[in-house]
């Protein structure tokens, strides 16, 4: 799964119509359906409606969810990131109590008109690029020059979906047909040497340099050869046998500096994700404090010893937490030595089984998300004499301390969730962490968030 993923996960400027709604139109559509129902309603616009355009823009404009090209995909995330949106609009408005300075008309019809706009622009989008991609005038000739398991993977991204608008003509490679991708064969259009007479003859719009970084006196040859064509030139490093997080391509002082390994929650990402997970929390508290005081009563009477059980666990960048949960066994292990929990564990008292099947016990969290030791949504953290074990054994493993752990989590809501008395099912686990950081958007968040509490109550691994 880690290598697969891989040629996804470089960020670069927006090349699709669905990008460019979640990067300037989302916002620009959103205030502008405000205004124009304001107008509609004979509305005047004060300080209050100028403040809310404000953060709207100010939550929108990085683009609250990473669309995808697929216009059911896009539809999915429109939604997601637009009720993501107005929850947390909504929480700004109680906890300032000025739900009241706006017109409640005006944002019933705001609430159901901007989502069917914004769809409406990527599915007149999605319609302009195709019929755009298949005028012959703006097709792209594209080879790919290296002709291994690189290669092939650039040479299927190139010619993955219609509006695409790439024409993929072949591969150039010096190593005989026994050492390449048995998939090349047949679109072989010669060695390294021919390259570039082939290009300059052809017209070939895009090169693809998927040679490996041991061959660079070749590559620098090739460049200077390549160099006299009017071809667009780009070089795919061999970096698929890392688990690449957030890659992007930056500048330092007019430095290029290519990241592999970095957390999702920078910028402008790291204050939606904490005022999210504040105002969620806070109103999820407040929602749930009559269940609180209901399973702390029923711990207390249950069962002698404390209410809350505090363990220690790795949070972001490895460092240590304490994490709280409501006590649901007869000791509690936070040593060096923690045994998981197993079906039928003795350990689990009555009550304790019934908190722990439905989730309740994992309740007090909601503090340590305000605390900001954890995120609602995250890797779930494990005892740290687990992740000393772990680290060891599983490639990339502490990588998903980039993020802060969470309550629940992509892994949790596909179906890991409960013991992992194997190390295939951490492993398992590890992965479904490490896509959601490679993938990570409020809307997902919101969906997992969804998703958890729907499968609380089926959910037959916990114990």
């Amino acid at each position: 799964m880690f290598e697969s993923r891989s040629n996804r996960n470089f960020n670069s400027a927006p090349q699709s119509i669905t990008a460019f709604i979640a990067t300037v139109l989302e916002p620009a559509i959103t205030v502008a359906v405000y205004m124009a129902v304001m107008a509609w309603e004979d509305e005047p616009i004060g300080r209050a409606d100028l403040t809310l355009c404000f953060l709207v823009i100010a939550l929108t404009w990085p683009g609250i969810n990473r669309f995808r090209d697929r216009l059911s995909s896009a539809a999915v995330g429109i939604m997601g990131s637009w009720l993501t949106l107005l929850a947390i609009l909504a929480g700004f408005g109680y906890g300032t109590r000025s739900l009241d300075l706006f017109d409640r008309n005006v944002i019933l019809v705001w609430a159901i008109a901007t989502p069917v706009l914004q769809l409406l622009a990527v599915r007149l989008g999605h319609r302009a690029l195709r019929h755009q991609a298949a005028d012959p005038r703006n097709r792209r000739s594209a080879v790919v020059i290296g002709a291994g398991a690189l290669g092939v993977k650039v040479a299927r991204s190139l010619s993955h979906g219609p509006a695409q608008g790439v024409d993929f003509l072949g591969y150039f490679d010096d190593r005989a047909d026994a050492r390449v991708h048995a998939e090349t064969t047949g679109q072989r259009l010669g060695t390294l040497h021919d390259a570039a007479p082939y290009i300059r003859t052809h017209g070939v719009k895009e090169v693809f340099i998927t040679l490996p970084l041991g061959s660079q006196p070749r590559i620098i040859e090739l460049l200077e050869h390549l160099q006299g064509t009017t071809a667009s030139i780009y070089f795919v490093p061999d970096v698929f046998g890392i688990s690449i997080i957030q890659g992007r391509l930056q500048d330092i002082n007019g430095v290029p500096v290519v990241g592999i390994c970095e957390t999702p929650f920078t910028g402008i990402n790291r204050l939606v994700k904490r005022v999210s997970d504040i105002v969620l929390a806070s109103l999820i508290l407040v929602l749930i404090a009559p269940v609180l005081l209901a399973v702390a009563i029923g711990v207390k009477l249950s069962s002698p010893g404390p209410v809350i059980f505090r363990q220690k666990r790795n949070g972001l960048d490895g460092e240590e937490i304490v994490v709280y949960k409501f006590r649901s066994m007869t000791t509690m292990d936070d040593g060096s030595v923690v045994r998981q929990a197993t079906k039928g564990d003795p350990r689990v008292t009555p009550f304790g089984a019934f908190i722990r099947k439905t989730s309740l016990d994992e309740l007090p969290q909601f503090i340590n998300v305000l605390q900001g030791r954890m995120s609602i949504v995250g890797p779930r953290p494990h005892a740290v004499a687990h992740n000393e074990m772990y680290r060891q054994l599983i490639k990339a493993y502490m990588v998903r301390h980039k993020v802060k752990p969470g309550i629940t989590g992509w892994a949790q809501v596909n179906g890991h969730r409960g013991e992992t008395d194997t190390l295939e099912k951490m492993q398992a686990r590890v992965e479904y962490d490490l896509e959601y950081l490679r993938n990570w958007s409020l809307a997902l968040d919101l969906v997992i968030i969804l998703r958890t509490v729907k499968s609380i109550w089926a959910d037959a691994k916990a114990y």
